[in-house]
């Protein structure tokens, strides 16, 4: 997909938190994103390399999609994808937002569609499996991203947020979370906040060993996945 033009909302300066100094888990929480990238990345390239060459074949274009998000204290960073989507697909959601009312109301409730006309046949598939996230753990080895946290978002879906923004800028967001093994787009997007929430002030390293078990049967059955 082609990079998208940067919002205003993107282009003003980030929120960026004073406090904590260090992300939600610190050095603990650290430690096992590392330990357990570095096993997934070792067990996952076959995979990995397979879905390369299959995107390649099937849809000429980037593999990769890097888009905007808000990370730790504000910082924002580069999330990555298998890319989805049409290389045109800004413009053709646009479009289909103008002539579709009903889905315009949905998009900017949840900020996603259950039958996205951006989405590729192929990009179908590796959203149901949620194999499309697979880039991210690049994220979490640099530090951008943890393997458990809140969902990441852009700088206009923070301004959502409310006074529980503060929570979600006290972590680095994650390649799966609460709102992950909890239903993820058959929730609202207040109760997938307040999910966020309860994560932050709830941490601890044995939930985030219980989130990331729980995410095995979760992607399995591709519940709540659009």
């Amino acid at each position: 997909m082609a990079r998208p033009a940067r919002s205003a909302s993107l282009r003003a300066r980030p929120r960026v938190l004073a406090t904590p100094s260090a992300p939600v888990g610190g050095r603990a929480k650290r430690a096992l994103d590392i330990g357990l990238v570095l096993l997934s990345l070792l067990l996952l390239w076959p995979l990995i390399l397979g879905l390369v060459v299959l995107l390649k074949v099937m849809d000429p274009g980037p593999v990769l999609y890097g888009h905007h998000r808000v990370g730790f204290g504000g910082r924002e960073f580069r999330c990555w994808k298998f890319r989805t989507m049409v290389v045109d697909g800004d413009t053709v959601l646009e479009r289909h937002l103008r002539e579709n009312p009903a889905d315009a109301a949905l998009w900017k409730e949840k900020r996603k569609l259950v039958n996205d006309p951006r989405v590729t046949p192929l990009g179908a598939v590796l959203r149901k499996l949620s194999l499309d996230e697979l880039p991210q753990l690049l994220n979490v080895l640099k530090g951008e991203m943890s393997l458990v946290g809140p969902r990441p978002v852009v700088q206009a879906e923070l301004d959502h947020y409310g006074t529980s923004a503060r929570h979600y800028l006290a972590t680095r967001p994650g390649l799966t979370g609460q709102w992950q093994i909890s239903g993820r787009s058959d929730t609202t997007y207040a109760e997938r906040v307040r999910l966020d929430r309860f994560y932050v002030t709830n941490w601890s390293l044995w939930r985030d060993l219980r989130i990331i078990f729980l995410t095995i049967p979760a992607v399995a059955l591709s519940r709540g996945a659009h």
